[in-house]
Protein backbone atom coordinates (compact mmCIF):
# COMPACT_ATOMS: atom_id res chain seq x y z
CA UNK A 1 0.00 0.00 0.00
CA UNK A 2 0.75 3.82 -0.21
CA UNK A 3 -0.36 5.27 2.77
CA UNK A 4 0.51 8.72 4.41
CA UNK A 5 4.22 9.75 4.59
CA UNK A 6 6.01 7.02 6.82
CA UNK A 7 6.51 7.10 10.55
CA UNK A 8 9.62 5.57 12.16
CA UNK A 9 11.06 5.63 15.98
CA UNK A 10 13.27 8.50 16.80
CA UNK A 11 16.92 7.23 17.78
CA UNK A 12 18.87 4.01 17.37
CA UNK A 13 18.60 1.20 19.23
CA UNK A 14 20.36 0.61 22.57
CA UNK A 15 23.03 -1.28 23.49
CA UNK A 16 23.64 -3.27 26.69
CA UNK A 17 27.16 -3.23 28.93
CA UNK A 18 27.37 -6.78 27.70
CA UNK A 19 27.56 -5.95 23.98
CA UNK A 20 29.47 -2.93 24.67
CA UNK A 21 32.04 -5.59 26.20
CA UNK A 22 31.70 -7.54 23.23
CA UNK A 23 32.28 -4.65 21.07
CA UNK A 24 35.11 -3.41 22.64
CA UNK A 25 37.20 -6.79 22.67
CA UNK A 26 36.16 -7.55 19.04
CA UNK A 27 37.55 -4.25 18.19
CA UNK A 28 40.88 -4.89 20.51
CA UNK A 29 40.90 -8.03 18.42
CA UNK A 30 40.36 -6.53 15.14
CA UNK A 31 43.48 -3.94 16.44
CA UNK A 32 45.53 -6.84 16.95
CA UNK A 33 44.96 -8.52 14.22
CA UNK A 34 45.85 -5.69 11.93
CA UNK A 35 49.63 -5.15 13.15
CA UNK A 36 50.23 -9.22 12.02
CA UNK A 37 49.09 -8.71 8.70
CA UNK A 38 50.79 -7.48 5.77
CA UNK A 39 50.79 -3.85 5.36
CA UNK A 40 48.91 -4.14 2.28
CA UNK A 41 46.40 -6.56 3.80
CA UNK A 42 45.29 -4.14 6.91
CA UNK A 43 44.99 -1.38 4.14
CA UNK A 44 42.71 -3.98 2.05
CA UNK A 45 40.74 -4.36 5.61
CA UNK A 46 40.22 -0.67 6.26
CA UNK A 47 39.27 0.39 2.93
CA UNK A 48 36.54 2.99 2.88
CA UNK A 49 33.00 1.74 2.34
CA UNK A 50 31.13 1.71 -0.82
CA UNK A 51 29.07 4.86 -1.49
CA UNK A 52 26.03 2.07 -1.80
CA UNK A 53 26.63 0.32 1.60
CA UNK A 54 27.37 4.28 2.85
CA UNK A 55 23.65 5.25 1.83
CA UNK A 56 22.42 2.38 3.06
CA UNK A 57 24.32 3.12 7.20
CA UNK A 58 23.02 6.97 6.66
CA UNK A 59 19.21 5.11 6.66
CA UNK A 60 20.39 3.38 9.90
CA UNK A 61 21.01 6.18 11.02
CA UNK A 62 18.11 7.95 10.31
CA UNK A 63 16.04 5.35 12.41
CA UNK A 64 15.41 3.04 10.00
CA UNK A 65 16.39 -0.26 12.05
CA UNK A 66 17.26 -2.38 8.89
CA UNK A 67 18.45 -1.86 6.19
CA UNK A 68 18.56 -3.25 2.17
CA UNK A 69 19.82 -2.68 -0.89
CA UNK A 70 20.45 -5.25 -4.02
CA UNK A 71 22.17 -3.34 -7.35
CA UNK A 72 22.23 -6.17 -10.19
CA UNK A 73 24.25 -4.56 -13.52
CA UNK A 74 26.36 -5.47 -16.73
CA UNK A 75 29.56 -4.56 -14.01
CA UNK A 76 28.18 -7.12 -11.37
CA UNK A 77 26.22 -7.68 -8.60
CA UNK A 78 26.16 -5.86 -5.14
CA UNK A 79 24.12 -6.21 -2.43
CA UNK A 80 25.04 -4.35 1.35
CA UNK A 81 23.00 -4.35 4.49
CA UNK A 82 22.75 -1.81 7.46
CA UNK A 83 21.61 -1.96 11.10
CA UNK A 84 19.17 -5.02 12.44
CA UNK A 85 16.25 -7.70 11.06
CA UNK A 86 15.42 -8.08 14.61
CA UNK A 87 15.61 -5.99 17.69
CA UNK A 88 14.85 -8.73 19.88
CA UNK A 89 18.13 -10.19 19.30
CA UNK A 90 20.15 -8.07 17.72
CA UNK A 91 20.26 -10.68 13.99
CA UNK A 92 21.50 -8.52 10.80
CA UNK A 93 18.84 -8.26 8.32
CA UNK A 94 19.11 -11.69 6.18
CA UNK A 95 20.86 -11.86 2.68
CA UNK A 96 17.85 -11.37 -0.07
CA UNK A 97 15.07 -12.72 2.93
CA UNK A 98 11.36 -12.56 2.19
CA UNK A 99 9.91 -8.65 1.64
CA UNK A 100 6.66 -7.99 1.74
CA UNK A 101 6.16 -5.63 -1.49
CA UNK A 102 3.02 -3.51 -1.00
CA UNK A 103 1.83 -1.78 -3.67
CA UNK A 104 4.86 -3.03 -6.02
CA UNK A 105 2.14 -5.62 -6.67
CA UNK A 106 0.12 -2.96 -8.39
CA UNK A 107 3.13 -3.56 -11.61
CA UNK A 108 2.02 -6.83 -11.34
CA UNK A 109 -1.53 -6.59 -11.85
CA UNK A 110 -1.45 -3.86 -14.34
CA UNK A 111 1.07 -5.91 -16.51
CA UNK A 112 -1.55 -9.18 -16.67
CA UNK A 113 -4.48 -6.44 -17.46
CA UNK A 114 -1.79 -5.09 -20.36
CA UNK A 115 -1.44 -9.10 -21.58
CA UNK A 116 -4.83 -9.29 -22.31
CA UNK A 117 -4.98 -6.15 -23.92
CA UNK A 118 -2.90 -7.37 -26.08
CA UNK A 119 -4.32 -10.66 -26.48
CA UNK A 120 -7.46 -8.63 -27.62
CA UNK A 121 -9.34 -10.04 -25.04
CA UNK A 122 -10.20 -6.28 -23.60
CA UNK A 123 -9.74 -2.82 -24.38
CA UNK A 124 -8.07 -0.02 -22.31
CA UNK A 125 -10.63 2.23 -23.39
CA UNK A 126 -13.83 -0.18 -21.83
CA UNK A 127 -15.60 1.05 -19.12
CA UNK A 128 -15.54 -0.82 -15.68
CA UNK A 129 -19.33 -1.25 -15.95
CA UNK A 130 -18.59 -3.31 -19.50
CA UNK A 131 -16.50 -5.58 -17.12
CA UNK A 132 -18.12 -5.44 -13.50
CA UNK A 133 -21.76 -3.89 -14.75
CA UNK A 134 -23.17 -1.78 -11.26
CA UNK A 135 -20.44 -2.74 -9.36
CA UNK A 136 -19.34 1.09 -9.31
CA UNK A 137 -22.26 3.50 -8.25
CA UNK A 138 -23.08 5.71 -5.32
CA UNK A 139 -22.62 9.04 -4.52
CA UNK A 140 -21.45 10.28 -7.96
CA UNK A 141 -19.11 7.49 -8.82
CA UNK A 142 -20.35 5.61 -11.91
CA UNK A 143 -18.28 3.14 -13.54
CA UNK A 144 -19.90 3.78 -16.49
CA UNK A 145 -17.83 6.50 -16.83
CA UNK A 146 -14.56 5.51 -15.88
CA UNK A 147 -12.22 3.15 -18.09
CA UNK A 148 -9.87 0.30 -17.23
CA UNK A 149 -6.85 2.70 -18.74
CA UNK A 150 -8.06 5.21 -16.14
CA UNK A 151 -7.75 2.90 -13.02
CA UNK A 152 -4.48 1.78 -14.05
CA UNK A 153 -3.13 5.38 -14.20
CA UNK A 154 -5.31 6.69 -11.25
CA UNK A 155 -6.87 8.99 -12.98
CA UNK A 156 -10.37 7.47 -12.25
CA UNK A 157 -11.22 9.65 -9.35
CA UNK A 158 -12.43 6.94 -7.11
CA UNK A 159 -12.16 7.59 -3.66
CA UNK A 160 -9.58 5.15 -1.71
CA UNK A 161 -10.91 2.94 0.26
CA UNK A 162 -7.58 2.69 2.53
CA UNK A 163 -9.04 6.00 4.77
CA UNK A 164 -11.77 3.22 6.34
CA UNK A 165 -9.69 0.44 7.28
CA UNK A 166 -6.72 2.15 8.62
CA UNK A 167 -6.67 1.72 12.53
CA UNK A 168 -7.92 3.82 15.11
CA UNK A 169 -5.82 3.51 18.54
CA UNK A 170 -2.49 3.26 17.43
CA UNK A 171 -0.52 -0.27 17.91
CA UNK A 172 -3.80 -1.45 20.11
CA UNK A 173 -5.68 -1.21 16.70
CA UNK A 174 -3.48 -2.77 14.60
CA UNK A 175 -3.44 -5.95 16.42
CA UNK A 176 -7.04 -5.37 17.14
CA UNK A 177 -8.14 -5.07 13.76
CA UNK A 178 -5.15 -6.85 11.93
CA UNK A 179 -6.94 -10.65 11.47
CA UNK A 180 -10.20 -8.93 9.90
CA UNK A 181 -10.25 -9.57 5.80
CA UNK A 182 -11.95 -8.06 3.57
CA UNK A 183 -13.60 -9.31 0.24
CA UNK A 184 -12.89 -7.19 -2.57
CA UNK A 185 -16.52 -6.61 -3.03
CA UNK A 186 -16.48 -4.86 0.51
CA UNK A 187 -13.31 -2.72 -0.11
CA UNK A 188 -14.81 -1.60 -3.47
CA UNK A 189 -18.20 -0.66 -0.84
CA UNK A 190 -16.19 0.97 1.59
CA UNK A 191 -14.67 3.34 -0.92
CA UNK A 192 -18.11 3.99 -2.55
CA UNK A 193 -19.57 5.57 0.49
CA UNK A 194 -17.37 8.48 -0.30
CA UNK A 195 -17.66 11.03 -3.68
CA UNK A 196 -15.47 10.81 -6.27
CA UNK A 197 -12.60 12.77 -5.69
CA UNK A 198 -12.86 14.41 -9.69
CA UNK A 199 -14.27 13.92 -12.23
CA UNK A 200 -12.79 10.84 -14.51
CA UNK A 201 -9.99 11.52 -16.02
CA UNK A 202 -9.32 15.44 -14.87
CA UNK A 203 -5.90 14.68 -12.82
CA UNK A 204 -4.07 12.00 -11.23
CA UNK A 205 -4.80 10.60 -7.40
CA UNK A 206 -3.48 7.66 -6.23
CA UNK A 207 -6.47 5.18 -5.04
CA UNK A 208 -5.46 2.05 -3.87
CA UNK A 209 -9.41 0.91 -4.75
CA UNK A 210 -8.49 1.34 -8.35
CA UNK A 211 -6.35 -1.64 -8.34
CA UNK A 212 -9.00 -4.02 -6.43
CA UNK A 213 -11.10 -3.22 -9.23
CA UNK A 214 -8.43 -4.17 -11.53
CA UNK A 215 -7.91 -7.47 -10.15
CA UNK A 216 -12.01 -7.94 -10.18
CA UNK A 217 -11.78 -6.40 -13.95
CA UNK A 218 -8.98 -9.77 -14.86
CA UNK A 219 -11.20 -12.42 -12.74
CA UNK A 220 -14.09 -11.21 -14.93
CA UNK A 221 -12.46 -11.38 -18.32
CA UNK A 222 -10.68 -14.69 -17.95
CA UNK A 223 -12.82 -16.80 -15.03
CA UNK A 224 -9.64 -16.98 -12.58
CA UNK A 225 -8.55 -15.12 -10.00
CA UNK A 226 -5.77 -12.36 -10.75
CA UNK A 227 -3.51 -14.12 -8.36
CA UNK A 228 -3.55 -17.25 -11.01
CA UNK A 229 -3.46 -15.10 -13.83
CA UNK A 230 -0.14 -13.50 -11.86
CA UNK A 231 1.61 -17.04 -11.23
CA UNK A 232 0.73 -18.36 -14.74
CA UNK A 233 1.75 -15.31 -16.43
CA UNK A 234 4.75 -14.29 -14.90
CA UNK A 235 5.78 -15.87 -11.72
CA UNK A 236 6.08 -19.36 -13.61
CA UNK A 237 7.52 -18.27 -17.30
CA UNK A 238 9.99 -16.14 -15.58
CA UNK A 239 10.98 -18.86 -12.78
CA UNK A 240 9.91 -16.11 -10.08
CA UNK A 241 10.05 -19.04 -7.20
CA UNK A 242 10.97 -16.70 -4.23
CA UNK A 243 7.23 -14.60 -5.09
CA UNK A 244 3.81 -15.25 -3.37
CA UNK A 245 0.49 -13.88 -3.95
CA UNK A 246 -0.22 -15.15 0.18
CA UNK A 247 -4.19 -13.84 0.16
CA UNK A 248 -5.19 -13.51 3.24
CA UNK A 249 -2.20 -15.70 4.93
CA UNK A 250 -0.35 -12.98 7.11
CA UNK A 251 3.01 -14.70 7.80
CA UNK A 252 6.18 -13.88 6.02
CA UNK A 253 8.25 -17.36 5.00
CA UNK A 254 11.70 -17.58 6.84
CA UNK A 255 14.05 -16.31 6.50
CA UNK A 256 13.04 -12.57 6.68
CA UNK A 257 13.74 -9.54 9.08
CA UNK A 258 10.76 -8.09 11.10
CA UNK A 259 9.32 -4.91 10.42
CA UNK A 260 8.08 -2.07 13.11
CA UNK A 261 6.18 0.73 13.07
CA UNK A 262 5.61 3.89 15.54
CA UNK A 263 2.71 4.74 15.37
CA UNK A 264 2.58 8.00 17.28
CA UNK A 265 6.01 10.31 17.38
CA UNK A 266 8.25 9.23 19.99
CA UNK A 267 6.10 6.27 20.99
CA UNK A 268 7.51 2.33 20.99
CA UNK A 269 8.50 0.82 17.91
CA UNK A 270 5.44 -1.96 17.36
CA UNK A 271 6.28 -5.15 15.58
CA UNK A 272 4.15 -5.37 12.25
CA UNK A 273 5.48 -8.35 10.80
CA UNK A 274 1.88 -9.80 10.40
CA UNK A 275 0.23 -8.58 7.64
CA UNK A 276 -2.56 -6.17 8.54
CA UNK A 277 -5.13 -7.34 6.21
CA UNK A 278 -7.61 -4.96 5.98
CA UNK A 279 -5.37 -3.72 2.95
CA UNK A 280 -2.66 -6.68 2.44
CA UNK A 281 -4.75 -8.94 1.38
CA UNK A 282 -5.19 -7.90 -2.07
CA UNK A 283 -4.52 -6.75 -5.73
CA UNK A 284 -3.61 -3.77 -4.52
CA UNK A 285 -0.44 -4.49 -2.13
CA UNK A 286 -0.99 -8.19 -0.92
CA UNK A 287 1.99 -9.74 -2.62
CA UNK A 288 5.83 -10.84 -1.12
CA UNK A 289 9.11 -11.15 -2.92
CA UNK A 290 12.69 -11.13 -2.26
CA UNK A 291 14.82 -8.16 -3.76
CA UNK A 292 16.22 -10.44 -6.47
CA UNK A 293 13.11 -11.74 -7.82
CA UNK A 294 11.39 -8.08 -7.84
CA UNK A 295 14.45 -7.29 -9.83
CA UNK A 296 14.46 -10.45 -12.20
CA UNK A 297 10.70 -9.01 -12.81
CA UNK A 298 11.51 -5.40 -13.36
CA UNK A 299 14.25 -6.20 -15.51
CA UNK A 300 11.87 -8.41 -17.78
CA UNK A 301 9.43 -6.49 -18.18
CA UNK A 302 11.76 -3.42 -19.63
CA UNK A 303 13.13 -5.62 -21.86
CA UNK A 304 10.12 -6.53 -23.10
CA UNK A 305 9.74 -10.02 -21.93
CA UNK A 306 6.29 -9.44 -20.50
CA UNK A 307 4.23 -6.95 -23.00
CA UNK A 308 4.33 -6.67 -26.48
CA UNK A 309 5.91 -2.90 -27.98
CA UNK A 310 2.54 -1.34 -27.78
CA UNK A 311 1.27 -2.65 -24.29
CA UNK A 312 4.59 -1.71 -23.16
CA UNK A 313 4.86 2.10 -24.58
CA UNK A 314 1.06 2.34 -23.34
CA UNK A 315 2.71 1.18 -20.02
CA UNK A 316 5.05 3.85 -19.96
CA UNK A 317 3.06 6.77 -21.40
CA UNK A 318 2.57 9.10 -18.26
CA UNK A 319 0.72 11.91 -16.39
CA UNK A 320 2.67 14.01 -13.69
CA UNK A 321 2.39 13.21 -10.02
CA UNK A 322 1.45 16.48 -7.95
CA UNK A 323 4.62 17.68 -5.61
CA UNK A 324 2.75 17.19 -2.76
CA UNK A 325 2.38 13.64 -3.04
CA UNK A 326 5.89 13.29 -1.72
CA UNK A 327 7.85 11.59 -4.28
CA UNK A 328 11.19 13.53 -6.29
CA UNK A 329 9.62 16.36 -7.97
CA UNK A 330 9.56 15.27 -11.81
CA UNK A 331 7.99 11.97 -10.60
CA UNK A 332 5.39 10.62 -13.31
CA UNK A 333 3.21 8.28 -13.37
CA UNK A 334 2.10 5.48 -16.14
CA UNK A 335 0.11 2.12 -15.74
CA UNK A 336 1.03 0.23 -12.53
CA UNK A 337 4.62 1.64 -13.84
CA UNK A 338 6.45 4.92 -12.01
CA UNK A 339 8.77 7.04 -13.34
CA UNK A 340 11.66 8.79 -11.03
CA UNK A 341 14.02 11.77 -12.59
CA UNK A 342 17.86 11.78 -11.89
CA UNK A 343 19.95 14.28 -11.02
CA UNK A 344 22.27 13.23 -13.75
CA UNK A 345 19.68 12.84 -15.84
CA UNK A 346 17.63 10.40 -17.57
CA UNK A 347 15.57 8.26 -14.74
CA UNK A 348 14.19 4.83 -13.77
CA UNK A 349 11.20 2.96 -13.87
CA UNK A 350 9.76 1.27 -10.77
CA UNK A 351 6.58 1.42 -8.57
CA UNK A 352 7.12 1.62 -4.47
CA UNK A 353 5.65 -0.15 -1.97
CA UNK A 354 5.09 0.35 1.76
CA UNK A 355 2.94 -0.76 4.43
CA UNK A 356 2.75 -0.99 8.78
CA UNK A 357 6.56 -0.76 9.35
CA UNK A 358 8.30 -1.77 6.13
CA UNK A 359 9.16 0.57 2.58
CA UNK A 360 9.86 -1.26 -0.46
CA UNK A 361 11.47 0.76 -3.18
CA UNK A 362 12.44 -1.00 -7.14
CA UNK A 363 14.19 0.38 -9.54
CA UNK A 364 15.27 -0.11 -13.42
CA UNK A 365 16.79 1.29 -16.14
CA UNK A 366 14.94 1.98 -19.07
CA UNK A 367 16.74 -0.63 -21.17
CA UNK A 368 15.88 -2.84 -18.19
CA UNK A 369 19.73 -3.83 -18.12
CA UNK A 370 19.91 -2.84 -14.06
CA UNK A 371 18.14 -3.54 -11.24
CA UNK A 372 18.18 -2.01 -7.87
CA UNK A 373 15.99 -3.39 -5.05
CA UNK A 374 15.82 -1.19 -1.28
CA UNK A 375 14.10 -2.56 1.59
CA UNK A 376 13.58 -0.60 4.73
CA UNK A 377 12.06 -2.55 8.14
CA UNK A 378 10.46 0.24 9.91
CA UNK A 379 8.79 3.53 9.77
CA UNK A 380 8.42 6.47 12.06
CA UNK A 381 5.73 8.01 13.64
CA UNK A 382 6.31 11.67 12.81
CA UNK A 383 6.22 12.92 9.34
CA UNK A 384 9.83 14.72 9.86
CA UNK A 385 11.79 11.58 10.27
CA UNK A 386 9.71 10.21 7.73
CA UNK A 387 10.39 12.56 4.76
CA UNK A 388 13.87 12.37 5.90
CA UNK A 389 14.08 8.70 5.59
CA UNK A 390 12.08 8.35 2.20
CA UNK A 391 14.20 11.22 0.80
CA UNK A 392 17.15 8.94 2.17
CA UNK A 393 15.91 5.84 0.13
CA UNK A 394 15.56 8.32 -3.13
CA UNK A 395 18.91 9.26 -3.09
CA UNK A 396 20.50 6.15 -2.38
CA UNK A 397 18.85 4.83 -5.58
CA UNK A 398 20.23 8.29 -7.09
CA UNK A 399 23.37 7.73 -6.29
CA UNK A 400 23.15 3.32 -7.36
CA UNK A 401 21.72 4.88 -10.98
CA UNK A 402 23.30 7.72 -11.57
CA UNK A 403 24.97 6.71 -14.45
CA UNK A 404 23.82 9.16 -17.59
CA UNK A 405 22.17 6.05 -18.97
CA UNK A 406 19.53 7.86 -22.03
CA UNK A 407 15.73 7.12 -21.64
CA UNK A 408 12.56 8.99 -20.25
CA UNK A 409 8.97 8.83 -20.11
CA UNK A 410 6.63 8.89 -23.07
Amino acid sequence: MVLAPARSYRGRMSITPLRRARRTAATLSVALLATLLPAGTAAAAAAPASRLQRDADALRDAGVTGVSARRDSPAGLRTVRSGVGDLATGRPVPADGYLRIGSTTKTFVATVLLQLAGEGRLSLTDTVDTWLPGVVRGHGNDGRRITLGQLLRHTSGLPDYIKDVVPEGGAAGYRHHRWTAHTSEQRVALALRHPPAFRPGARWEYSNTNYVLAGMVIKAVTGHSWEQEVQGRILRPLRLTHTLTPGNRPFLPRPHARNYQQFEPDGPMTDTTIAYLPFDGDADGSMISTAADTGRFFGALLRGKLLAPAQLAEMQRTVDVPDDHGDPPGTRAGLGLVWTPLSCGGGYWGHAGTGFGYVMWPAVTPDGRTTLTVSAHSRPGDHGTAARQIRGVTDLADHALCDGRDGGPR
